[in-house]
């Protein structure tokens, strides 16, 4: 007697490796991702039929994670503004999945700090002074700070000095600490530095677009969509606390023009 083994076909596993760049703490970043990246995988996993199973691939700096997107070593990554512009850059076939909502629009503040007690009160004043920037291919660290910088009479021959110290928090420290008499980082840095006892005040405030989470290349448009889809209908505050509080909203490469000026003015540091 002939037994008929009727086989049902398995479930596909689709693999996902996630990319970022540890502007903070490493150990800090993947604490902040996890619950969203894991959030994410679930809602895909529905859209699409497949199981998703997303892993995470932290780079040291900036340059090293958009090599990482280039190169096709990650499926999908979050990035800043003035990353995605050089990433896109090498390869056009880089394409926005979201952006990162700030209270429904795509704008938020980058500071350029000072000691709590600096009686320095202008940009201008900052002549002949010591900088802190970030990492040199940070939007809010970098590229917009010195166009701003610029635009007020000051540039690196104006300085006493400058250094990239890499992440917004050791901006603020150092600047804290009187290494320098001011440095650039990212408003939320500045506050979480503050409520920490960092004797820092905002001397500048400027407009910084919001994160692009991009999508390598070579993703399959299938897997692009649901992760769009997902992503935009994503509302629960506590898988987005750590991430995007407001959400996601759609985005193009032309949300990002103001950034490329900015990158290019910023040659004139």
């Amino acid at each position: 007697m002939l037994a008929l083994i009727l086989a049902t076909p398995a479930t596909a596993e689709i693999q996902l490796v996630f990319g970022t760049y540890a502007a903070d703490k490493p150990t800090a970043t993947v604490k902040k991702y996890k619950p969203f990246l894991n959030y994410l995988a679930r809602e895909m996993s529905v859209i699409l039929g497949d199981d998703v199973k997303i892993r995470m691939k932290i780079a040291k700096d900036y340059e090293a994670g958009i090599d990482h997107l280039a190169r096709g070593d990650v499926d999908f990554a979050r990035f800043g503004p003035a990353s995605y512009i050089t990433v896109f850059e090498r390869d056009s076939g880089i394409k926005i999945v979201a952006m990162e909502s700030k209270k429904g629009k795509k704008r938020f503040k980058g500071v350029i700090a000072v000691q709590a007690d600096s009686n320095i009160q202008s940009l201008s004043d900052l002549a002949h002074q010591s900088f802190a920037f970030g990492d040199p291919l940070s939007t809010i660290g970098r590229y917009l700070a010195q166009s701003h910088l610029i635009d007020a009479g000051i540039t690196s021959r104006e300085l006493s000095g400058y250094e990239f110290l890499g992440r917004h928090d050791l901006v603020g420290t150092a600047v804290g600490a009187g290494r320098y008499k001011a440095g650039a980082l990212k408003e939320s840095t500045f506050k979480k530095l503050v409520e920490a006892g960092v004797p820092i005040r905002v001397l500048f405030e400027f407009d910084n677009v919001t994160k692009p989470w991009l999508a390598a290349s070579n993703m399959d448009p299938k897997v692009l969509l649901a992760m769009r889809q997902a992503m935009l209908a994503t509302t629960d505050p506590d898988v987005l606390d750590s991430i995007a509080k407001d959400g996601f909203v759609e985005g193009s490469d032309a949300d990002y023009d103001f950034v490329r000026s900015a990158m290019k003015h910023s040659a004139g540091f």
